[in-house]
């Protein structure tokens, strides 16, 4: 019997959603090398060499307990990788030892031609800008609500003016801390008057207030989509994981036709989307994650997301 090919899983040390996805690999028989590009050194060793042999790529990735040769790769599950920042290092030795981790390991891998990935970490980065991801989604059909993007603080203040209710939301989520404690920026509303000369700073993404009754989080894995409706009457459902109540909904045709046209568009196999359904039941574009959470959903709802995350990385469903 001819052994299975590897599958490689880059994430972060503690990640039970990489877990779930991985234990379905188990159960498929996939051999499975997980490693976090932050451990480089003693815990995770590449090697790559180019030009000296008859294939285009010859080497391996290793871990103390694990090694997979990069020419013999099925997969790749990019989950929640960390980068090294080397703390120990002066700022500039950290600095150039941390863009030699991420040009070195990073450009050995992205060399391989083989492998599935699950997302490629270049097409995650260029579907990751929400001015971006509204335009694409506007053009696939989705409905998406007025947005502003602006640094102009009179041009703020006549949208926010012109529409019922605003909201302001980060144009990316980025680790932040105030006194050593660490914050973060839900979905708020925000008035005219809010808004004054310090919006200059840096562009703000606004955007009309969706009359909503729910939200979907919709996940998507090769052709397979999963469509959860999440309940709360909450502005941001992320404020408060308590108060929400799910359920299985199948989405109209044409939303699920764009989303899959989405996710194409960007050379995607898998993507987190939210939408809001409003009143009238119509779905309305938020955004995608394309390296999304959705492991708190599979217990909540019975649906077989990790199932179909190793069915895929597997060769076994396109």
């Amino acid at each position: 019997m001819t052994e299975k090919r590897p599958v490689l899983v880059a994430t972060e040390a503690d990640d039970i959603t990489a877990d779930m996805v991985i234990t379905e690999l188990n159960r498929l028989d996939v051999p499975v090398v997980r490693f976090n590009p932050a451990d480089i050194g003693a815990d995770l060793t590449v090697s790559a060499r180019f030009g000296t042999c008859p294939a285009s790529l010859a080497g391996h990735v290793r871990t103390p307990s694990r090694t997979a040769d990069l020419a013999d790769v099925r997969a790749v599950y990019w989950r929640r990788p960390a980068w090294p920042t080397f703390p120990t290092l002066d700022e500039s030795d950290a600095q150039f030892a941390a863009a030699q981790v991420r040009y070195g390991l990073g450009g050995s891998l992205y060399a391989m031609e083989g492998p599935l990935w699950v997302n490629h970490p270049l097409r995650i980065a260029a579907a990751d800008y929400k001015p971006a991801q509204l335009a694409v989604a506007q053009r696939h059909g989705l409905a998406v609500p007025p947005t502003l993007v602006t640094n102009d603080p009179t041009e703020a203040r006549e949208f926010v003016s012109s529409h019922d209710r605003v909201i302001y939301k980060t144009l990316r989520w980025t680790p932040y801390t105030r006194g050593g404690v660490p914050m973060t920026a839900w979905t708020e509303l925000v008035t005219a008057e809010e808004i004054d000369e310090s919006l200059r700073v840096t562009p703000h993404l606004f955007q009309a207030v969706v009359d909503k009754v729910a939200d979907l989080r919709v996940l998507v894995v090769g052709r397979q989509v999963f469509a959860v409706r999440i309940a709360s009457g909450l502005l941001d459902w992320r404020k408060d994981y308590s108060a929400l109540s799910y359920s299985v909904v199948d989405l109209p045709g044409a939303v699920e036709k764009a989303l899959l046209a989405y996710l194409e568009h960007h050379e995607l196999v898998s993507g987190s989307f939210d939408l809001a359904e409003d009143r009238r039941g119509d779905l309305w574009w938020l955004e995608l994650n394309p390296n999304g959470q959705w492991g708190w959903l599979e217990p909540h709802t019975g649906l077989p997301m990790s199932a179909a995350f190793a069915a895929l990385l597997a060769g076994e469903i396109s």
